[in-house]
């Protein structure tokens, strides 16, 4: 018996003392009941009275409280972006956040909470199936038991609206507080989906025309999750900042899903024909990317280059071990190829990620026993493989910029050739579906590829399409649609489609870590350095900065809010009015000087003047006003931190310290620290403490 699946048309009916969704399709299924205020869920197996229908939706999102009052958040509108194996992928368009309370209380707190959750919500690329497991990758799909609920197959690290989902997902277990918890409620299954956030293409295609879906998928982790320059790293629990899973796959003989999503260049499946029989076959090739596991950080202070921190690679051995045991147990050998530079600042972060793998392999090799039970199920570690736990790990450094440099991009290939027989042994996934609903196994993915470089964005997207090709080249050489000394780039039409779809990843991802697209996608796209690219790069660092300096920290709120790092409805009392600017006037008066001495100095220089009139008051006025506008933007640039939008809720340990020894600098100041007070005595730096220890 298969478990129920989440419903595709929920009605929503609203009273003042409740919220009820049904399922109209489903007239005997029993009705979830959210009770107002409290939040109190319990279902109903008769139709309920009172209520006027508020609207359809798509599916509930979750329940999140805040300070005041609690939400149910819930899709109003979604796209359809293509169907797998016959099962229809949507993307969330637009939510709406439906209150408990009938009469909000207005606060600044919580409408500041609200927005920044609407606006990670709007910007987030998010993807959802009623049928079909998202979080799993095909080869762990395999896997999974059809029986449970979709929610509970889950892969918890890409289950991106879990937090919110807790609610539900207690009352399901009956470990809700509340007048009808009691007990399992296996009837609530329907209403809880899960949603993934990242990446999601589906085509429908052909090469030399063998019909095929082509697919890619990146599952961004919900842990540690947050913005380029306030998120690095490892944390004590060994989840890594900026951590996907990319998954390219190539689906063979997918009638049901035939004839939605085509590329036009190769007219989809109507110049295909079938590949190997007419069994639906599953090829897969997963690679990850991450932050270098140690603790480090890069601290904002205006500068375009951000100041780097790392602290002693030993205190974070504990957790990258945690982290390796975790990316061994689910994907066997780990390449880790890094990138970052041999020279220079990034050199200190090369030589701590080498020190830490060399710390763990060179420990005495303990019998290593399963960490995460959920993870079990997933192990591709045979038990006839004898080698110690972490000679699994194989580290392979690439100075990618280096070799590339002069617009030598084919020299990216060297990588490629120190991988090729740790490729060649790890494999991919190859499965075939059987009438019976499993999947016969033909080939198992022992080994994973984890790119990393500063930032896990543009030299790793670059080196993950190249792996993707390579891959991509060897299935369809197994399965004869190619010959061996083939490659799909001899197929134009196909390679336009896969360059692309490589390139769109790659901005999809930098957007939601750094707020851009990427950078050198030209080269993703078309396989060559333009001018138009190089253009295009300086406007997207140039936005970069303005971004990592004073737009990231709600953005960072905005995560921290939605996957629960931050609770408010926990939050002690002295954390109200978190937004407040509490920084000394004289240091937020500064900016508005520097503007409006350069509007005097704008104006004086453009306006016409009397051909009597006496000139010099007004050019020592706008002296002034340069001098004042010079001194002004010096003053910015030297104490850069007390600038930068840092986000209040879960403040980094070292922004707290670049914040209070900045301030103290400025207290040191000749012409502004006279108006500063008493070192130490800025309020402000009260709500950045709170927000330290709430991390710790």
């Amino acid at each position: 018996m298969s478990a129920m699946l989440p419903f595709r048309d929920i009605n929503v009916h609203a009273s003042s003392t409740y919220y009820a969704f049904s399922s109209p399709s489903s007239p005997d299924a029993p009705t979830l009941v959210v009770d107002r205020p409290t939040g109190d869920l319990r279902l109903n197996d008769a139709k309920l009275t009172g209520g006027h229908r508020v609207s359809s939706i798509s599916g509930i999102l979750g329940i999140i409280k805040l300070r005041l009052d609690s939400y149910v958040i819930v899709i109003t509108k979604s796209s359809p972006v293509g169907r797998l194996k016959g099962h229809q992928i949507y993307k969330v368009i637009s939510t709406e956040f439906l209150p408990l309370r009938e009469r909000q209380v207005r606060d600044h707190d919580e409408d500041t909470y609200l927005a920044y959750l609407k606006n990670l919500i709007k910007t987030g690329p998010m993807y959802f199936s009623y049928s079909f497991d998202l979080t799993n990758s095909a080869q762990r799909q395999a896997q999974c038991d059809p029986k449970e609920p979709l929610w509970q197959r889950a892969d918890d690290r890409f289950y991106w609206n879990r937090f919110v989902s807790s609610s539900l997902i207690d009352f399901r277990l009956g470990k809700a507080q509340g007048r009808a918890s009691s007990g399992q409620h296996p009837a609530v299954d329907p209403y809880i989906l899960p949603i993934v956030f990242g990446m999601m293409s589906i085509t429908n295609t052909s090469i030399k025309g063998n019909a095929l879906t082509f697919v890619l998928i990146t599952r961004r982790s919900r842990y540690r999750a947050g913005t380029r320059y306030l998120s690095r790293g490892i944390d004590e629990d060994g989840h890594v900042s900026n951590f996907n899973e990319s998954e390219q796959m190539v689906i063979l003989n997918d009638g049901a899903s035939a004839g939605l999503t085509s590329y036009a260049g190769d007219q989809g499946f109507a110049n295909g024909k079938p590949v190997g029989g007419k069994e639906t076959q599953v090829l897969s090739y997963v690679q990850t990317r991450g932050s270098v596991p140690v603790f480090w950080a890069e601290v904002n202070t205006l500068q375009y280059t951000p100041k780097l921190q790392i602290r002693g690679v030993e205190s974070a051995t504990s957790a990258a071990k945690r982290h390796f045991d975790e990316q061994i147990e689910l994907y066997g050998d780990n390449w880790m190829v890094n990138l970052v530079n041999q020279r220079g600042r990034e050199v200190r972060v090369k030589e701590a990620y080498e020190q830490v793998v060399k710390i763990l392999q060179s420990a005495p090799q303990e019998e290593h026993t399963q960490g995460n039970k959920a993870n079990e199920r997933f192990n591709v570690i045979e038990s006839t493989d004898k080698r110690g736990w972490y000679d699994h790990l194989h580290y392979v450094y690439f100075d990618f910029h280096n070799e590339t440099k002069g617009l030598k991009w084919h020299r990216a290939q060297l990588l490629l050739d120190q991988l090729k027989d740790g490729l060649i042994a790890g494999g991919y996934f190859h499965g075939i579906d059987v009438p019976s609903g499993s999947v016969d196994i033909r080939k198992k993915q022992t080994a994973v590829v984890r790119t990393n470089c500063m930032d896990c964005l543009d030299r790793t997207n670059v080196v993950q399409s190249m792996l993707g090709r390579w891959t991509l080249d060897r299935m369809l050489i197994d399965l004869n649609v190619m010959r061996p000394g083939e490659t799909v780039q001899d197929d134009h039409s196909f390679n336009h489609l896969f360059q692309n779809v490589w390139a769109d990843n790659a901005d999809v991802v930098s957007r939601s870590y750094s707020g851009t697209g990427a950078l050198k996608t030209d080269f993703t796209r078309t396989g060559n350095r333009t001018k138009a690219g190089m253009l295009q790069d300086l406007n997207n660092s140039i936005t970069r900065y303005v971004r990592n300096n004073f737009a990231d920290g709600p953005r960072q709120d905005g995560f921290d809010l939605f996957l629960g790092t931050y609770q408010p409805d926990t939050a002690s009392i002295g954390s109200m009015q978190q937004f407040l600017d509490r920084r000394p006037l004289v240091v937020q008066a500064v900016p508005y000087m520097l503007g409006m001495c350069m509007f005097f100095v704008a104006v004086s220089v453009s306006t016409s003047r009397i051909p009597d009139a006496t000139v010099w008051p007004l050019r020592f006025f706008t002296m002034c006003c340069l001098g004042a506008a010079g001194y002004s933007g010096r003053f910015m640039w030297h104490y850069g931190a007390l600038y930068v939008n840092w986000p209040r809720l879960n403040t980094p340990q070292w922004a707290v310290e670049a914040y209070q020894d900045t301030l103290d600098k400025a207290h040191r100041d000749p012409v502004v620290g006279r108006f500063l007070g008493k070192s130490g005595s800025d309020s402000r730096l009260g709500n950045l403490e709170e927000g330290k220890k709430r991390r710790e």
